[in-house]
């Protein structure tokens, strides 16, 4: 009896892929590149409607993992609970909206009934009852309110500014419809897309595809979760801090707007802390009413900064704070919002694969 020997394919080294020769193996670098620059590009001039998609994607790969998990041990078709899942942010959605509307067109209102009052009220917290020098003009705290709050009305008085504003909010309404649409597509086929988008990486960088990708989805969602629970840190300790101890109204929504804003970082917790620094301006009975608020919004900034967000962010998401100010730049200045949201993310994928590609330990281990 005769024994053949067999001999097994290799299969798919998962390192690096190296250079090799030939001109099909050009063809298909030279393809590679050229696919991803052109997507890139793509992207860049379809940017204005991406971000509905971008918080969809984000939401379902942060939430996939516990549709899975509940799908798995109760036996139950998976797309209930992808179905549970949708509905619940539904609901949290509606009821965000039902505390915070009401609120904000009061506070809006309050705020521009009486504009001139507010800014000058606020800038005499700053500067007292010196005066400055604005443009050759020796100007006090009074005059200065009244000049910002001049040129605030002839901006709303040029044509179609009111039109304008009124376009965004109508946009934003539909763009959070689109999302939960959107949503509801990535949880119910969650796998389904996941090859479909794999299936865009040519066979030969596949295996490396994947090792990159099994690396970089634990620190991806930690982030994702460690923002999200930044936004409820903030939110919980602004209504302490703006409703328990100042005794702000409407600190509710302003708690609210506080953690809601943490997502965009550098201008959504400046655009937060001048909200809520206008209606505390606008309900201070004394100087030392802003200066309390002063100090409980420079607390609030270095508790999430330097203790919250850290512990929650782990050392495997660090990046250097230069690099993320770089980031956000960059980011924000090619791709708006979408660019600000997927810098971090963006930097954490390149680093990623800079250490596989380097073969050196994983940070997060050491």
């Amino acid at each position: 009896m005769r024994l053949e020997k067999r001999t097994r394919r290799p299969e798919p080294d998962a390192a690096p892929p190296g250079a090799t020769d030939g001109r099909v193996e050009r063809f298909s670098n030279l393809t590679t590149l050229t696919v991803a620059v052109g997507l890139i590009v793509f992207l860049y001039f379809v940017k204005e409607i991406l971000l509905p998609f971008v918080v969809a994607a984000i939401v379902a790969f942060v939430a996939t993992p516990l549709v899975d998990r509940l799908a798995a041990r109760t036996r139950v078709p998976r797309w209930i609970y992808a179905l549970a899942v949708l509905l619940a942010l539904m609901g949290l959605g509606a009821m965000l909206g039902w505390l915070g509307a009401p609120p904000l067109l009061r506070e809006l209102q309050r705020i521009a009934g009486d504009l001139q009052g507010t800014v000058t009220g606020f800038v005499r917290v700053l500067v007292g009852n010196r005066t400055l020098s604005l443009m050759g003009q020796r100007l006090d705290a009074a005059g200065i309110g009244a000049m910002i709050a001049h040129e605030a009305q002839s901006w709303m008085a040029q044509n179609g500014r009111i039109l304008y504003l009124a376009a965004v909010g109508a946009a934003g309404f539909f763009a959070g419809i689109l999302t939960l649409v959107l949503l509801g597509y990535f949880l119910l086929d969650a796998h389904r897309i996941g090859r479909g988008l794999a299936w865009l990486v040519p066979p030969r960088y596949r295996p490396f595809t994947r090792r990159v990708g099994r690396d970089l989805e634990p620190i991806l969602r930690r982030y994702f979760i460690g923002v999200g629970l930044v936004v409820l840190y903030a939110s919980v300790a602004a209504y302490i801090g703006l409703g328990l101890v100042l005794k702000i109204q409407h600190a509710v929504f302003l708690a609210l707007i506080t953690g809601l804003l943490e997502l965009i970082p550098f201008v959504g917790p400046a655009a937060s802390a001048v909200l809520a620094g206008l209606v505390a301006v606008q309900q201070a009975s004394s100087s030392w009413n802003i200066i309390a608020y002063i100090l409980y919004a420079t607390a609030l900034r270095i508790s999430i900064d330097q203790f919250f967000g850290p512990l929650v962010l782990g050392r495997a998401a660090y990046v250097p704070p230069v690099l993320v100010i770089f980031c956000f730049l960059a980011g924000g200045l090619l791709f708006g919002i979408v660019g600000v949201v997927l810098s971090v993310p963006v930097a954490l994928s390149i680093k990623v694969l800079l250490r596989i590609l380097y073969q050196e330990p994983d940070a997060g281990s050491r």
